[in-house]
């Protein structure tokens, strides 16, 4: 009896409609119909399981069903091909637990009556969404009885498949009579949809072109569900759950290389393998292609492959083996970009930093910022460009070698020095602008600028001088005009206070040292010694080049007769000092600068040397006199024409730093009334350190005060706010005091 008519026979004697068996089965009406007129002529394992289940089969007439079905598929297999199977999966699989929670979430979903949950999974080239895709239809086939079918959509070839294609091949697979199969595309689709409607399918198509290729293969509703893997976001699809596949983390891509090759499984190499990770960008194609090389390679070591992969220009050139590369894998979606779309693309891999924001494109190209947003999102569309935060964009490491390979190739030398030249005059004229918003003496926008980036109050020149720190530091390293050096580090001296930690202002003074050295004006040179100096110490802590610096600068500026310089000097020797605990080198040396400032009129420099004086007096524990000086800083900007910004840095330095005194002489309510005084000068000054040294105090005194909640909270942020900073010298300081309030 052929198998359909036994199922028949059997559901009959059960006393049960295709409907009830259905319900009780969880295989679709369908499908079982489809079985009983033969359609359906080799049905899966799990679904004549299920089928017997819901029957009440056992024993010989269960064992006869299932020798029917295997004979079946058997001859079946003989008479025509599989379709639709999915790819043979990868046994070294790691990473993507998230996302593959969430299509499992999303597969719980589907009912027969809801809509059928469509997952859209996208990223860049060489980020494993095929491989993932796969994973899911091997975790969750046995929930879909009715199927797993895999269709590749070829979304980077010059003519990809049409639905309509993808929907004849998908209704083979499906076992549709060829002769039943609908004759135009609309038809086709249509037909996929109502077939699946009724079957519990789970649909991979992969490697989309685009909405239109995909929107008319969804099912409405149904009780399978849908995998949709492209390079591009499918932004146009509505109601599909969407997640984007980021590169592994460190320990997942050492993890794959150990699976691969059994060089990287040697605990001596783990370094090696660290290193082939970052230079692999965390990509898994890369990942896979190293891991590849280096297990056909048994001479090899982890070390070797380093070797090979540290050469920049040679790459991407190491990354391919056989028939696979990455760039290969990259040159796909860029041979989809419209021609202003590869002209950014290629003048990008001048940026310096890992990552810009539009008004830079719009340099590199000569366009309007908006033009540049429009080509920036076709970028990030073909997975050629990431979103960094709301309006940043930065490139994967490897995909910038690419942009790399692309300009060299597409341009000559003489457009792309021109092109350079005209990034490097942009970001260093807009640093300028940007920072003297902090100057005394500017404070504002210079008269007539036009320039296409917001810098109309203080806080965007701010917010932009951080934002593009990296790249105004990479384009002051390709200048070689000593004077526009000079010029940029001036600017930037007391914006500099509100990023006292970043080691950039190091390299920055270093540079301007160097520079004003070579001009004539030896003035200059005293003057950026001194901003050296103070890089040094307060910066990275390399405390004995500081002081040298400093002495330096003292020495050429008594030379040269410049008392205001020579003073300053001084402050900078008596910081290194300070943070050397030579304590009375400093207070003599802070005292000194403090009696020259105020001789010459320098009143911004006169009110710092307070702070300094106050400090030290502190740390030799003599808690009134620094008092005193803290509260002379307060009276003497309140009687002295000192420049608005280092008035509220002197302002904010004593209140702060007598909060602290109190602290320590277990004045808890006085140094709450100072911390909260300071609060908003912190806030406003907008230097996380400053404001983690309020919190500090504040936590401080309220755990003096046994008010020990609150006083978590205030030393939890302090540290987040030291930490952002890398505050290394205080971090210890809020731990220390975190702990003892679990004691």
């Amino acid at each position: 009896m052929p198998l359909g008519d036994r199922l028949r026979e059997l559901r009959r004697s059960a006393g049960l409609t295709m409907e009830q068996l259905s319900e009780s089965s969880g295989v679709s009406v369908r499908a079982i119909s489809d079985m009983e007129r033969g359609h359906i002529r080799a049905p899966q394992p799990r679904t004549l399981a299920a089928l017997a289940g819901a029957l009440r089969v056992t024993g010989a007439e269960q064992s006869r069903l299932e020798e029917d079905a295997r004979a079946l598929r058997m001859h079946t297999a003989g008479e025509r091909p599989r379709l639709c199977e999915p790819p043979r999966p990868v046994a070294d699989f790691v990473g993507r637990a998230a996302e593959l929670d969430l299509v499992r979430q999303a597969a719980i979903l589907g009912t027969p009556n809801g809509p059928v949950p469509v997952v859209v999974v996208h990223g860049q080239p060489g980020i494993g969404k095929t491989a993932f895709a796969v994973r899911v239809t091997e975790m969750l086939r046995e929930q879909f009885p009715d199927g797993c079918l895999y269709v590749d959509l070829r979304g980077v070839d010059e003519d990809p498949p049409t639905a309509g294609e993808a929907a004849t091949k998908l209704l083979k697979a499906l076992d549709v009579n060829p002769r039943r199969i609908g004759s135009t595309d609309d038809e086709r689709c249509s037909q996929l949809r109502a077939t699946l409607r009724d079957r519990r399918c789970l649909l991979v198509l992969d490697n989309a072109a685009d909405e239109a290729q995909v929107r008319p293969l969804l099912p409405g509703a149904g009780a399978g569900l849908v995998v949709v893997t492209s390079r591009r976001l499918l932004g146009g699809l509505e109601g599909v759950l969407r997640t984007a596949l980021a590169p592994l983390d460190l320990a997942e891509s050492a993890a794959l290389l150990r699976a691969i090759a059994g060089q990287a499984g040697d605990p001596a190499s783990a370094g090696d393998v660290d290193a082939v990770s970052r230079l692999c960008g965390h990509l898994p194609l890369a990942l896979r292609i190293a891991g590849t090389r280096l297990a056909n390679r048994p001479g090899w070591t982890v070390g070797s492959l380093v070797a090979r992969l540290a050469d920049a220009d040679r790459r991407l050139a190491n990354l391919h083996t056989g028939d696979t590369g990455v760039a290969a894998a990259f040159a796909l979606s860029h041979a989809q970009l419209s021609g202003e779309g590869r002209a950014l693309f290629r003048r990008l891999a001048h940026v310096p930093g890992a990552d810009f924001a539009a008004p830079l494109a719009a340099v590199l190209t000569g366009s309007d910022p908006d033009d540049a947003s429009d080509r920036l999102d076709e970028l990030v569309e073909l997975g050629l460009l990431q979103h960094e935060g709301s309006d940043r964009y930065r490139f994967h490491d490897l995909i910038r070698l690419f942009a790399t390979e692309r300009l060299r190739a597409e341009e000559p030398a003489g457009a792309r020095a021109a092109t350079r030249t005209r990034m490097v005059r942009w970001l260093l004229e807009t640093t300028i602008v940007a920072g003297r918003w902090f100057e005394p003496g500017y404070g504002a926008l210079p008269d007539g600028w036009t320039g296409t980036v917001p810098l109309a109050t203080l806080e965007e020149a701010g917010g932009w001088l951080q934002a593009e720190a990296a790249n105004w530091l990479g384009a002051l390293r390709l200048v070689t005009e000593d004077h526009l050096v000079v010029d940029v580090a001036e600017a930037l001296h007391w914006f500099s206070d509100t990023m006292v930690t970043w080691p950039g202002w190091y390299e920055v003074y270093g540079r301007s040292r160097d520079a004003a050295a070579r001009l004539p004006d030896r003035r200059l040179a005293a003057v950026h010694l001194n901003y050296f100096s103070w890089a040094a110490t307060a910066c990275v802590r390399r405390l004995d080049e500081g002081l040298r610096a400093a002495l330096d600068a003292r020495r050429l500026a008594v030379e040269i007769g410049d008392i205001k310089e020579e003073a300053w000097a001084l402050q900078y020797a008596a910081m290194a000092w300070r943070f050397s605990d030579r304590l009375e080198e400093a207070l003599e040396a802070y005292r000194q600068a403090q009696r020259l400032a105020d001789r010459v009129g320098d009143h911004d420099g006169y009110i710092q040397l307070f702070q300094g004086i106050g400090l030290t007096l502190l740390a030799l524990g003599r808690h009134a006199e620094a008092l005193a000086e803290f509260r002379s800083t307060l009276r003497e900007v309140a009687v002295r024409p000192v420049s608005p910004r280092p008035a509220m840095n002197a302002t904010l330095v004593a209140r702060t730093s007598a909060a602290q005194a109190f602290v320590e002489m277990g004045r808890w309510e006085e140094a709450i009334v100072e911390a909260e005084r300071a609060m908003p000068l912190a806030v406003a000054y907008g230097e996380p350190g400053a404001l983690g040294h309020v919190h500090l105090a504040l936590g401080m005194a309220r755990a003096g005060l046994g008010r020990a909640a609150e006083a978590r909270g205030e030393l939890n942020r302090a540290l987040e706010l030291f930490e952002s900073v890398a505050h290394e010298h205080v971090t210890g300081k809020v731990r220390s005091a975190l702990a003892s309030l679990t004691r």
